[in-house]
């Protein structure tokens, strides 16, 4: 055996073509993730869920509840980055804005989240490795580090939202007695002591995260109650798309909160954790089939708490400034300290539980993109420290600014999607790397290009609104410019891919060099007509 590891529960994953069977114990594949039993007590198991009835699946087999069982967890922890505190921001900014008016909006942001998932979930379940591999073994140092770059800065925003948004509801629920600044410091050491839940396997900790989630349905359920919303008004916000210029900012927002890039990331990892053998296509195939069936379940819920959320504020606070800072003071105000206390532990459970996602997230992107092996306790490290400092800078100087800085992290979140969306996309599609039978189809890759082009007009009117907020003189105008310019290159790069992209490079330099040399020998010409 090889000596025990560094790792995450969710680090051992198995390797494509994993049908020889010394790889589940001996082997390490190629993006660095040792293949074996990092527990090395006999009292603990292999961290791969065994999933039963996969050797012998029958052919007639139309669904299995045991089978669902088996593949259930990877998709509910993708669903709590569904839920975090920015999220939670995003929903009451929407309800106090737009009443019940932007749910239609929520509910299709939800459903295009579910299908960017489904292309990460089979990207990971057919390769056996996940978009941070795949993005380092495909793309030039240069584009993979700027990759790199724009997830890192993602989901660093995402861990300053959840750090927040837990000393928010620290604050709360201990009378004010801890300070805003404390209850940073407090969520910034106490993440570690989720790292001891691994020691205890895969499936508990899955089973953890989902009791949290329960936490907040059942938080958030109770403040829907007491509101009392008129539930025919919501069902006709749901499927009623209405917007006006007064809350078109808001709605635009709800898709760079609900949607996050480094969860496709995540997702793309997590379910490697089931042990299949990659080289049956049946086993494959059933695979992808469970994954996307838990991944429907684990988003229509995140759905239905965060129309919680949304027709709370909608129902009783249209109209009024309010955001995550200040929502459980006009809970505790119009419907009493109960309420108050109730969505502080919804809030709490949503910060807790996001943390968790986005350290795992963080790891796998270091490790893919840089092929880097990190101990978790020092990717935490790094990933709290960059949180914790503009936290506790916007603590002290005001509470006030931190529902503009939720803000400014959603628009963070919507300026970085295409930066996943784009090259899980572009994987999917090559038969080379999925295979035939599992590549996209093409009415799938037309609708998701449909879907990556609305994502960039909301950001370039997301950024345009944010920048002019600041300054409408000519140097922001200048910087914006400059900044479109880079953005929109690098999109059409990892639209176009490597090859094309070479490909039009090339040809654009011949067209110069060839311009270049008409050129020059029409000055040759002339000067020899000089001469004479």
């Amino acid at each position: 055996m090889a000596p025990r590891t560094e790792q995450t529960a969710y680090d051992t994953m198995p390797t494509n073509n994993n049908n020889d069977s010394r790889r589940n114990s001996l082997a390490a594949d190629d993006n660095g993730i040792l293949i074996e039993n990092v527990y090395t007590s006999d009292k603990q198991r292999d961290p791969l869920v065994e999933v039963p009835g996969m050797d012998d699946i029958p052919e007639d087999e139309i669904f299995s509840f045991r089978k669902l069982w088996s593949f259930t967890g990877p998709g509910f922890l993708m669903s709590i980055a569904y839920l975090d505190p920015g999220n939670l921001e995003s929903d009451i900014q929407a309800g106090a804005t737009g009443g019940y008016s932007l749910l239609w909006v929520l509910l299709w942001s939800t459903v295009i989240g579910l299908w960017l998932q489904f292309l990460a979930s089979r990207l990971g379940v057919v390769t056996g490795k996940h978009l941070a591999v795949h993005c380092r073994e495909y793309y030039p140092v240069v584009p993979r580090i700027l990759l790199w770059i724009m997830t890192e800065l993602a989901i660093i925003g995402s861990d300053i939202q959840e750090v927040i948004g837990t000393a928010i509801a620290i604050s709360i629920l201990s009378r004010g007695a801890i300070p805003l600044w404390a209850g940073v410091l407090i969520t910034a050491a106490d993440t570690f002591t989720f790292l001891l839940l691994e020691n205890y396997g895969i499936r508990k900790l899955e089973a953890f995260f989902c009791a949290l989630i329960t936490v907040m349905a059942v938080s958030f359920g109770v403040e829907y109650i007491i509101a009392k919303p008129d539930q025919l008004q919501v069902l006709r916000g749901v499927v009623e798309p209405y917007v006006n210029h007064s809350n078109l900012a808001e709605a635009v927002g709800i898709l760079g909160a609900v949607v996050m890039p480094h969860n496709i990331y995540l997702h793309s990892a997590l379910v490697q954790s089931r042990k299949i053998d990659r080289s049956s296509d049946i086993q494959v195939r059933t695979a992808n089939k469970y994954f996307n069936i838990e991944s429907s379940i684990a988003l229509f819920i995140s759905f239905v708490i965060n129309l919680f959320v949304v027709a709370v504020f909608g129902t009783g606070f249209l109209g009024e400034t309010i955001g995550l800072s200040t929502a459980a003071d006009f809970l505790g105000t119009k419907y009493g300290e109960v309420a108050r206390y109730i969505w502080a532990i919804g809030l709490l459970a949503a910060g807790q539980c996001s943390t968790m996602t986005g350290t795992y997230s963080g790891q796998f992107v270091m490790e893919g993109f840089l092929d880097l092996k990190i101990k978790p306790w020092k990717r935490l490290l790094i990933t709290r420290c960059s949180a914790i400092v503009p936290a506790i800078v916007v603590a002290i100087l005001s509470n006030t600014h931190l529902d503009s800085l939720d803000e400014w992290l959603n628009v963070l979140q919507s300026v970085q999607l295409p930066f996943a969306v784009l090259p899980v996309l572009y994987f999917t599609s090559r038969s080379e790397v999925m295979g035939e039978k599992f590549k996209n189809h093409w009415l799938n890759n037309i609708v998701v290009r449909l879907l990556s082009l609305i994502i960039i007009a909301i950001n370039i009117y997301l950024i345009v609104i944010f920048a002019t907020q600041i300054s409408t003189s000519g140097w922001m105008i200048a910087v914006m410019i400059i900044g479109f310019l880079f953005y929109f290159s690098f999109i059409i790069y990892l639209a176009l891919g490597v090859e094309n992209s070479n490909r039009i490079a090339k040809r654009i330099k011949s067209i110069f060099s060839s311009s270049s040399s008409s050129n020059q020998q029409y000055e040759n010409e002339r000067l020899i007509i000089n001469t004479q």
